[in-house]
């Protein structure tokens, strides 16, 4: 059961992203906040939905406010707000010269507008003057109401059944515009309009007639309850909901009591450095300073930060691991000596950098290893818009390598397994920024690969986007590796599944779309460089990699001293997955091509 005293305020964490936290106003810390299953809780929406059977502190200790950036209590929808629904602020803004709405004092309607979601920002942040757009911005102090569940017709009597709870809202307003456009949603929606915090809490928390006070540079200009209301939050569900569903998480601003800057003679709108504070019985001060006339508007800058373009295989945290490379993010590692001669490694289709493990246990001690996650695969994120071929996985790996090595000129080896042999042979034949002293193929796909191949790989990719990775693993499996694999080495085996059970559908089906889009490029292997030493390995079952394809190629690529074909080792009862069938037999092969 959740503690009785819990608030709810969003903020960034510095390690983690957007939270959901309690804050403690005495101590000035904040407490993250988990589901009790132990999920951290990212926004309000959340917190709504799940109830608060379903959420406790979590056991993260306290971060001090200093520590974190707050955000809008909630976010990302309108605003539903109301206007004139306080009697004497009604009569103050009908005799101010600024009310093009009506005629009389009070309405006989609720005054029903919204604020753009582009408005919203978090206690604390400044609000712009928008010295072009108006010379008269004012402040208008108001609770918020928070839907707690969706609802349509919903009969007065029941409204505050659709109640989860409040928060504080000061609805910025230019004038002017207000006056002018006939309608409030122009005035009312500027960038920044809409500070709302710091904390929203659930109705059961707090008294029923709140009281509500406004500070300009700390002169009280606002004091009011919320039971002066003209139409009173009941009525204004029940309004809402004649003609429309309510959501849960919708807000609505209540509307702003008697005391706003044109109520004043001569009137008292708001310059550069006014802070105004809006305080509420139970819900703590919603403060915020007045830009400076030149300050810079945050908004286009917060939008562009998002996206709509889906992203796949998100599972690294605060992006640990990842390494930046213009446009993407791809997991890197480096084990090994930093003055050690370099080796790249390049896992396959449905493997990652995790795969050469055995073999970069040994080779560390003596080199230096560069290991990553093709984009899509192990650890490494992709976007929607992102389109592989084995040229752009190419791409990717040179790129990374110039960003995280300080040996770029130093000869390099590139050891690849399956698909990351026609990568490792991309960049070959490229101008890749060092010379390829060693090139070690794990059974290399033939290049093209035939049309049959390449149709069967856009059929695979299309299944694991309909029905995940469990409806290709074992099909992958029974056909990847050996009969004595699957009949003896049980470990092997469990290895593939996890290793092919473990990749995000999308990012392996766009790796395959990679692989059977290479049926479009033949690979001229003839001109690997002729100091390029070359090694194949494959297996006796190896279907990808027949031993035959194997020999074309070394034939074709030569051993790097124009004196003969590239070295060849065929590992007996092993198929397409050899580290994982055998480990020793595949290691040993590499160890003795490079004397080690």
């Amino acid at each position: 059961m959740a503690s009785p005293q819990l608030n709810y305020c969003a903020y960034v964490d510095p390690s983690s992203g957007d939270r959901i936290g309690h804050l403690d106003l005495q101590t000035e810390h904040i407490q993250p906040l988990s589901f009790t299953s132990g999920t951290r809780i990212n926004n309000l929406y959340q917190v709504i939905e799940a109830g608060e059977a379903n959420i406790l502190p979590s056991r993260e200790d306290p971060i001090p406010l200093s520590q974190v950036k707050f955000l809008p209590t909630i976010s990302g929808r309108d605003i539903l707000a109301v206007g004139k629904n306080y009697a004497e602020h009604a009569k103050e803004f009908n005799s101010s010269g600024f009310d093009s709405s009506d005629k009389v004092d009070q309405p006989s309607t609720p005054v029903i507008f919204t604020k753009r979601a582009t408005s919203i920002i978090a206690h604390g942040e400044d609000v712009l003057l928008h010295p072009d757009f108006t010379q008269t911005p004012d402040y208008e102090g108001e609770i918020g109401v928070i839907v707690g569940k969706a609802g349509y017709k919903i009969p007065e009597a029941q409204a505050m059944d659709y109640v989860w709870g409040y928060t504080i809202i000061n609805d910025f307003t230019a004038r002017e515009k207000q006056r002018d456009h006939k309608q409030f949603y122009i005035g009312k929606s500027p960038d920044t309009y809409c500070p709302i915090g710091p904390v929203a809490v659930p109705k059961e928390r707090l008294p029923e007639n709140l009281r509500l006070q406004t500070f300009v540079n700390g002169e009280k200009r606002q004091d009011a309850t919320i039971d002066q209301l003209i139409f009173s939050i009941p009525n204004l569900i029940s309004t809402l909901s004649q003609g429309q569903t309510i959501q849960p998480g919708d807000t609505i601003a209540t509307g702003t009591p008697y005391g706003v800057g044109f109520g004043f003679r001569p009137m008292k709108f708001l310059k550069a450095g006014d802070e105004v504070k809006v305080s509420v019985t139970g819900l703590g001060t919603l403060a915020n300073h007045m830009a400076a006339l030149d300050a810079i508007n945050p908004t286009i800058e917060r939008i562009n930060t998002t996206s709509s373009i889906p992203g796949s295989n998100q599972k690294t945290r605060n992006n640990n691991g990842l390494v930046n490379i213009g446009t993407k993010n791809l997991f890197y590692q480096f084990r090994g000596q930093p003055d050690g001669n370099p080796i790249i490694f390049i896992h396959g289709l449905g493997g990652s950098s995790a795969y050469f493990t055995p073999l970069v246990d040994t080779l560390s001690k003596t080199h230096a290893c560069h290991l990553t996650d093709l984009e899509g695969h192990g650890l490494s994120p992709t976007n929607g818009l992102s389109s592989l071929t084995i040229a752009s996985l190419a791409s990717d790996i040179q790129t990374l390598y110039t960003t995280v090595s300080s040996q770029s000129e130093k000869p390099v080896t590139i050891i690849a397994h399956s698909m990351g042999c026609l990568v490792a042979l991309k960049l070959a034949l490229s101008s890749f920024q060092a010379p390829i002293s060693n090139l070690i193929l794990l059974g290399p796909p033939p290049s093209p690969l035939p049309a049959s191949a390449s149709t069967a790989t856009y059929a695979r990719a299309e299944t694991v986007r309909r029905d995940g990775m469990l409806a290709v693993t074992d099909a992958i499996v029974n056909a990847g590796l050996s009969q004595r694999t699957k009949a003896q080495n049980p470990l092997a085996v469990t290895a593939t599944r996890l290793s092919l059970l473990g990749q995000d559908a999308e990012g392996y089906a766009k790796a395959c779309m990679a692989l059977a889009r290479s049926a479009e490029e033949t690979l001229d292997v003839e001109g690997v460089a002729g100091g390029t030493r070359t090694l194949i390995v494959t297996g006796t079952d190896d279907a990808v990699s027949p031993p035959a394809l194997c020999e074309k190629y070394a034939q074709r690529i030569g051993n790097g001293n124009g004196n003969g074909p590239a070295k060849v080792v065929v590992l007996e009862g092993v198929g397409h997955w050899h580290l994982l069938e055998d480990v020793t037999k595949t290691t040993d092969a590499v160890y003795e091509f490079l004397g080690v």
